[in-house]
């Protein structure tokens, strides 16, 4: 069943719709939505159990796109143009597919329509490892994550998700429990009847990331038959490795 997600609303134009990927929330696109709210109606999910959505037990693909597709019709956003990056990529195609008529242009963020090896398990080691009940300053929860990922970027990529109670107590924003639990089935590609989804779709890559590889880009095309590809000088995280440049490809897409 559809829930009812939170979003951040910004600019005016034509309905844009980001969403986010594994263990992050809309907060991660503020900055980026601030740029496309000079000529979108900009709106950041955050998607089931993650940030300030409702947490709920069943975490499939097609359960987040009915989601998106409710919020979409409970906003009355006719033909919106959809942008995805990673989990949130896989969640934008499983919208086109199932509700092509919603969906105007997509652009998926490194991420291809395919099954995908574990490769989270220090992430999950990191995360298990912090009670943040326990926790006093957010300086002790990343100490404790750095024990196990050594990246700054990537503990303040999870930091992020630890939320301040009023008695000063930590807790989670994530369904730890349910993320892990659904983790092998947002690591595949459901089967969506061999069905295509024919309007301007944009495969954008960072080069320096092994999600999306040569062979992916040909595979993208039986589904998605107009794609074209950009790729970028980035890892996973392109949108925060090169905001200005993922913007302006992505901008131009959007308005040609």
């Amino acid at each position: 069943m559809a829930i009812e997600l939170w979003a951040h609303r910004r600019g005016a134009g034509k309905p844009l719709i980001i969403l986010h990927g594994l263990f992050g929330s809309g907060d991660n696109w503020r900055s980026l939505s601030r740029r496309f709210a000079r000529q979108f109606d900009v709106h950041i999910l955050d998607l089931r159990n993650h940030g300030r959505s409702p947490h709920d037990p069943e975490m499939s693909y097609r359960a987040m796109a009915e989601d998106v597709l409710q919020y979409l019709d409970r906003h009355r956003l006719d033909r919106s143009h959809i942008i995805g990056h990673s989990m949130g990529g896989k969640v934008a195609m499983a919208c086109a597919l199932m509700y092509p008529e919603a969906v105007q242009k997509l652009v998926v963020a490194d991420i291809a329509p395919r099954d995908y090896q574990p490769a989270h398990d220090d992430i999950f080691a990191a995360l298990d490892a912090l009670d943040p009940s326990t926790l006093e300053s957010r300086d002790e929860g990343e100490a404790i994550l750095k024990q196990y990922l050594p990246a700054p970027h990537v503990r303040q990529f999870l930091l992020k998700n630890l939320q301040r109670l009023e008695d000063g107590a930590y807790e989670w924003k994530l369904n730890l429990p349910v993320i892990r639990r659904s983790y092998g089935e947002l690591r595949t590609w459901p089967s969506f009847g061999g069905g295509t989804f024919p309007e301007p779709t944009l495969l954008i890559w960072g080069t320096e990331s092994p999600y999306v590889t040569d062979e992916d880009r040909d595979a993208f095309l039986e589904t998605f038959p107009v794609a074209r590809f950009a790729g970028m000088k980035a890892g996973h995280w392109l949108h925060a490795d090169d905001p200005g440049e993922f913007y302006r490809i992505v901008q131009e897409f959007l308005v040609e």
